[in-house]
Order: structure tokens, then sequence, then C-alpha cells
């Protein structure tokens, strides 16, 4: 009986002095296994950004900007996101970019049609800026290829009036000539 007593208590002092270990190791082990923080890369939203059209700063909001065409005038001009993303990497770094449309009325009837990009740096995205594709087009895809940007749409042909449906299709290249410079590739 002596004998399972005292190795009742050996086990209890084990089990004790066990605890107290592990527990005065608590606050160290907590700090070693926690996992190192990782940069989260967050989503670029082309709806939220700021751009640079025909040399004016254009902050959209939910999609949209729009200011007025000549101070006091009632016309405004209205700039959209018009979307057609695509995702690549266009600066070889292996990070994904994105390339999309933008669309700018000037109170008139023209609608002009611009590409732009942003570019994935380990700092944040990297706006670019904005190349005219051209006045009342008719946009159909743009993809990232081989580094580039490809922009596929419809225009007029030559001497056509404004009113007629676009019925040429065009295929614009353009890529990244230094860190955040959208150029036109010349075929």
């Amino acid at each position: 009986m002596q004998r399972k007593w005292a190795v009742v208590v050996v086990v209890a002092v084990l089990l004790a002095g066990g605890e107290f270990y592990l527990l005065s190791l608590g606050g160290r082990m907590t700090k070693t296994l926690q996992p190192s923080p990782v940069p989260v890369e967050t989503a670029f939203d082309p709806k939220n950004a700021t751009y640079t059209v025909e040399g004016l700063s254009v902050s959209l909001h939910n999609g949209v900007a729009q200011v007025p065409a000549a101070p006091g005038s009632a016309s405004k001009v209205t700039t959209r996101y018009f979307g057609n993303d695509a995702t690549g990497d266009l600066n070889g770094d292996g990070r994904n970019d994105t390339a999309f449309l933008i669309a700018q009325e000037g109170g008139g009837s023209g609608v002009f049609y611009y590409v732009a990009a942003a570019i994935n740096t380990p700092g944040g995205y990297k706006v670019t800026n904005t190349i005219l594709l051209g006045d009342r087009i008719a946009p159909q895809t743009t993809e990232i290829r081989n580094g580039e940007v490809l922009v596929n749409y419809a225009e007029r042909k030559a001497g056509e009036p404004m009113t007629a449906e676009p019925s040429v299709g065009v295929t614009k290249m353009f890529k990244i000539a230094h860190e955040t410079i959208l150029t036109e590739v010349v075929q």
C-alpha cells in the first residue's frame, strides 16, 4: 500500500512539475510558434483609381468621374471604367498585372476609348498612362499575351461618317517601356 501511495505521489509531483515547466515556457513558445506575417497582396480596383487622360488627372469613384466641361458649364465630361480586363505579366517580374479600357464622353456625341494598365509592384499597383484607341469604336476583347496588351476592336472604314457602324477589325498591341509607361507596339 505504501508503495502505491509513493508511486501516486511521484506521478503527481512529476505532472505538477511538468505542467509548471510547460506553463513557464508558454510565453516563449507562443512567440516562437507565431507565424511570421506574410504580406497580403491586395487586388487592384480599377473602378476606384486615378488616371491621367489627355494630360488631366481623373479619379474614378465606383467606376465614374464627372467634371464640368468648362468652368460654370452645365455640360459634363464623364469618364467611366469600361472593363475588358485582362490579366498577365506585362513587365517580366512574374507578377500578374491588369490591362483594361476606360471610356470618356465630353458632352458631345463622341465616346473616346483608352487603354490603361496597372502594374503589380512589391509596393502595390502602379497605374500606367492611358492611350487613346479611338472615338465611337466597338471594343471587342483585351488580352495579355507574351508581355503585351492586345486590344481588339472595330472601327469605321476610312472616309465613313461617324454615324456608320464600326465594321473594320483592328488589333493594337501595347507594352510596358519603362516601369509604368505604356507604349504602342508599331507593327
